[in-house]
């Protein structure tokens, strides 16, 4: 039998390579499975009410009566929609802002200070951020900003959900983002400065342009988080299943749709059904953002090589 330098013999060295690998293959293989497993059950569960209705009719109509049948989801995928957004638009210039000062600006001691703290925001729980934004948020909307414009809001709104919601997301575009920019290689900058651009200038037209593409794959990310977020906005958007017309009316999401309600009237034909749908809804906007994101981001890299 022949030995090894360890002491071991060939043939069994390579069957616990082999097995290994064979393990960690079918390990790595597993997350898939779960969220084809997700996908699958979801759908299942959404046949009933698939079967005798149109999906359009579902996904457009803007009545909400699960009493007398009719189970829209228009309201709740605008309010998604319109929450979402409002976040993202308060959230990417401050992250990349925030972003490009660390990466580029900030001395050593500055960005060792910052790090903790922007993972600290990642890992509040999104109940705080709710109980925050009850305390905080809705006030503010309701007795400063509302007024400000001169309309009236309980402060219970898309406005209110937007901010608590962008301030959930600045981890996700900040840390993404500073990654980007270290992939951008330093003889970039520095071939930027020898033919006498500034600090600005280099920034602004070599590290900006070149991080483009992974900046738009953190903006995904981030949409993709707050698509998905429950907790936090269920306690400060109002709740109202009504599509939106401004930031500062009530309005009702997806995830608080199915946080709501799901447990509640599954007496009532196809309610669970069309709970089970809004969910399928959601997980495949999630998804799309999520492969989205992976994409641009691989491109990133390879560009980056």
């Amino acid at each position: 039998m022949q030995v090894n330098k360890l002491g071991g013999p060939i043939g069994v060295r390579k069957f616990k390579d082999l097995a290994a690998r064979r393990m960690m293959l079918v390990l790595t293989f597993i997350p898939g499975f779960i969220v084809l497993l997700m996908l699958f059950g979801l759908f299942g569960k959404a046949r009933p009410i698939l079967a005798v209705k149109p999906i359009a009719s579902l996904l457009f109509s803007s009545v909400w009566s699960p009493l007398k049948g009719q189970f829209g989801l228009w309201p709740f995928i605008m309010g998604t929609l319109w929450v979402t957004f409002v976040a993202l638009i308060l959230a990417a210039p401050v992250s990349l802002f925030t972003a490009v000062y660390l990466s580029e600006y900030a001395p050593r001691w500055i960005r060792e200070f910052m790090k903790p703290i922007i993972d600290l925001l990642a890992g509040i729980p999104s109940v705080v951020y709710g109980v925050w934004g009850l305390l905080l948020i809705v006030p503010l909307v309701s007795k400063v900003l509302a007024p400000l414009f001169g309309v009236y809001s309980s402060g219970y709104s898309i406005l209110a959900a937007g901010i608590v919601l962008a301030i959930m997301i600045f981890p996700t575009i900040i840390h993404v983002s500073i990654e980007v920019f270290a992939s951008i290689p330093y003889q970039v900058r520095e071939a930027s400065y020898s033919l006498g651009a500034t600090k600005y200038e280099t920034v602004r037209h070599v590290v900006l342009r070149k991080g483009a593409q992974g900046i738009l794959a953190s903006v995904v990310l981030g949409l993709s988080r707050a698509f998905g977020e429950t907790m936090a906005v269920l306690m400060v958007v109002g709740n109202i299943p009504k599509a939106p017309k401004s930031v500062f009316d009530g309005a009702a999401t997806l995830p608080t749709l199915i946080a709501n309600n799901y447990g509640e009237m599954m007496t009532i034909p196809q309610y669970d059904s069309a709970l089970m749908l809004s969910a399928l809804v959601l997980l495949l906007v999630v998804l799309f953002f999520n492969v989205l994101a992976r994409f641009i981001l691989t491109r990133v890299e390879r560009r980056a090589e």
